[in-house]
């Protein structure tokens, strides 16, 4: 993203001349909006959490095109490959012209996701703070008294 004279923001694809070598895994992963910040990106990566052509990445690795990524967040774990390169964070349709996911993680991400809809939801019972009766109760189901 850069100003013109006009003082207007224009939004640059990434890297479609490749002019870019290589960008930072942490950049690119906050970049391709797999993590909401860089440095939950960089956090990721210390704790092996993305891998890079099937080795434990660092944040400081060069990612280039044609690298195959691991990539375990919250959301699921993915594996793809990297398309194009950008360093900065653009909308989510840009982002999504960054990388292709591989078709076994996708199918993989989805029979997850079948697996926790189908798993029951349990909610507690207690509404709050317990009264005398119910600490009693807890006292007695520990053996306590």
């Amino acid at each position: 993203m850069y100003c013109n004279e006009q003082m207007t923001l224009v939004f640059r694809r990434p890297c479609e001349n490749m002019e870019m070598e290589g960008v930072r895994i942490d950049k690119w992963l906050w970049a391709a909006r797999f993590f909401k910040t860089r440095s939950l990106a960089s956090h990721a990566c210390e704790l092996g959490r993305i891998g890079s052509n099937g080795q434990r990445a660092k944040a400081s690795r060069e990612v280039r095109v044609g690298d195959l990524l691991q990539v375990k967040t919250d959301a699921g774990d993915f594996q793809v490959e990297v398309l194009l390169l950008s360093g900065l964070r653009g909308p989510a349709a840009v982002a999504r012209t960054l990388y292709r996911e591989t078709e076994a993680s996708r199918e993989l991400r989805v029979q997850a996701a079948e697996e926790r809809k189908a798993m029951p939801h349990f909610e507690g019972e207690w509404g709050g703070k317990p009264t005398k009766r119910d600490r009693r109760k807890l006292d007695r189901l520990r053996g306590r008294v």
